[in-house]
């Protein structure tokens, strides 16, 4: 799935702070119990976003794809004690998952899971401001996801957005979630209302900044 090879990844991996034993259960009941359990956000990732959220001291977040809680739980870590984390998802079977691990942390209590399509609950945040956004859910929609996070985002916040690379199909895109992807990230390069960075770490990341 990703262009990075394994033995590299692992190395990452064992050179990056270790996740909370809950964490680590978590990934474990992933992989037993779902099917595409390579979705799951991980350790690296999740560090990335708890230190991007530290060092931009977010207090309101939204992640659009909450999958079993995973990067969720992370991001709520790094959240201040009065912090809040809009999560979205449509997987009845996924979220009984995240809710079962959010009962069980003590930062649980700042994440407020949706369980309807993310454009409808972007939609209904009109009025408020956040700091970070997280997209990491269906391709087709991520121009759609976007443009909406930006309008809910403070100025100098930021929106980090998964799987830009796409395996690296994004060079040739044959398929609708490639060409997707490839007409997304031409959408950010050629936007002057943001200061953008991609980054090629797991399957490609794009980190953005509102001016």
């Amino acid at each position: 799935m990703y262009i990075i090879p394994d033995d590299i990844e692992d190395y990452v991996r064992r050179h990056t702070e270790p996740p909370s034993p809950l964490l680590e259960e978590l990934e474990k009941e992933t992989y037993e119990r779902t099917t595409i359990p390579r979705m799951l956000t991980g350790p690296v990732l999740g560090r990335f976003l708890q230190l991007l959220i530290r060092l931009s001291h977010a207090r309101r977040a939204i992640e659009i794809g909450t999958f079993t809680g995973y990067g969720s739980l992370m991001m709520a870590e790094a959240l201040p004690e009065d912090g809040i984390l809009i999560t979205c998802e449509i997987s009845e079977e996924h979220a009984a998952i995240a809710r079962s691990f959010f009962a069980r942390s003590s930062h649980g209590k700042k994440i407020k899971l949706k369980m309807e399509p993310a454009l409808e609950t972007l939609r209904s945040l009109e009025g408020e401001s956040f700091d970070f956004v997280f997209i990491d859910a269906d391709k087709g929609s991520y121009a759609a996801y976007y443009e909406e996070s930006l309008r809910l985002l403070r100025r100098g916040g930021l929106v980090v957005v998964d799987n830009v690379l796409w395996s690296g199909r994004v060079l040739n895109p044959s398929d609708d979630d490639s060409r997707a992807i490839a007409e997304f990230n031409d959408l950010v390069r050629r936007d002057d209302r943001v200061e953008k960075l991609m980054l090629t770490v797991r399957d490609g990341l794009y980190v953005i900044r509102k001016r």
